[in-house]
């Protein structure tokens, strides 16, 4: 990757943000010039990038202006309105948000799974899947790749920092005031804009997002289509319930899969072993499986606590955990960014 690129990061004061610009000084990418842009709030504000400081710009059309690449982490309201206004004027856009997710003109990208989509983008934009999909996805596909993949039923352990730095400070505020014996106060979970709100510390809540009116919420089924669309298994029964727990950061899921053929839980571990951007952790004699305590601010996806069905010779339940900030969201962008260099996209 010798070409140096003109960066534009979108919303780098939130959390994904603030890790995108650590990545991108970790990885090395090559940065020509690269600015700051976010709402005319946050305009004004001073970030440090690579020991310099940047003055943060408000985010405007022709902001994007020689820009070869737009990170965007801002809001869907603002992707709606930016992204196609970056790629008008010659960037590539890779956006985390939602909005675009499921434009069949817009490629939902995890390149350990579907790297050769990104040999076509029509509107110049490229989205970044969910965090909880990102990592299931990329855990099941050494797996699909060898035995075939028919069914998918996921609960989610997600934390609090998918929703935020609001929510990551409502985590920190609330245990302090259940330790000092004080009343909780709940104001952003389990949605920010509804009138009703849970205290997530010493709590599980099973609502992530808004529900939709067959039942799931908006996050359930945006595990449900983004699976199918990512690994391009259109008929593939995928079921999900998503649950915010009281972790900083670190999705984790139980995941139970059922294959076209059937396997032995050595020929999984054989799958998974060496997999791009896996790491198993399975030593049930040592009690060594995945954990978010461990896997906070890492880079993979670790898989354990595999178990062949009792009923099921097809079916596995497997356990997967990885870093919602990095491979569920900043992580996977700039991935998706070195893969277009590499392969001459960019």
């Amino acid at each position: 990757m010798t070409r140096k690129l003109n960066v534009a990061v979108v919303g780098a004061t939130g959390a994904v943000g603030t890790k995108m610009m650590e990545k991108l000084i970790e990885r090395k990418f090559p940065i020509a010039s690269i600015k700051f842009l976010a709402s005319a709030r946050s305009a004004g504000k001073q970030v440090e990038f690579n020991g310099e400081n940047y003055t943060i710009e408000e985010a405007k059309p022709e902001s994007f202006e020689g820009i070869d690449l737009a990170l965007f982490s801002a809001g869907g309201a603002v992707s709606e309105a930016l992204a196609p206004e970056a790629a008008k004027r010659g960037a590539i856009v890779i956006d985390n948000t939602s909005h675009f997710r499921m434009d069949p003109e817009v490629p939902l990208v995890v390149p350990e799974v579907n790297r050769h989509a990104l040999k076509t983008v029509p509107k110049g934009i490229i989205a970044n899947p969910n965090c909880s999909t990102i990592q299931m996805v990329a855990a099941l596909q050494p797996i699909r790749e060898k035995f075939g993949l028919t069914k998918v039923v996921v609960s989610t352990y997600q934390a609090v920092s998918g929703s935020g730095v609001a929510a990551i400070e409502e985590l920190r505020e609330q245990s302090a005031q259940w330790d000092a014996g004080k009343n909780v106060e709940a104001k952003v979970l389990p949605v920010k804009s509804d009138k009703k709100h849970y205290p997530i510390a010493r709590n599980v809540i099973p609502q992530i997002d808004k529900f939709t009116e067959n039942g799931f919420t908006y996050e359930e089924m945006k595990m449900i289509n983004e699976t199918k669309k990512i690994m391009e298994l259109p008929e593939l029964k995928v079921a999900a319930t998503c649950v915010r727990v009281p972790v900083v950061s670190g999705h984790s899921e139980s995941v139970y899969i059922e294959l076209e053929q059937e396997a032995t839980v050595q020929q999984i571990f054989d799958a998974l072993t060496g997999a791009p951007g896996i790491v198993l952790q399975d030593d049930i004699r040592e009690q060594l499986y995945p954990m978010p305590i461990f896997a906070e601010n890492e880079e993979p996806t670790y898989v354990g606590r595999i178990r062949q069905d009792l009923d099921n010779k097809k079916g596995f339940h497997l356990w997967i955990v990885s870093d919602n900030l990095l491979k569920g969201a900043a992580l996977n962008s700039i991935q998706i960014a070195e893969a277009m260099l590499e392969d001459h996209l960019l």
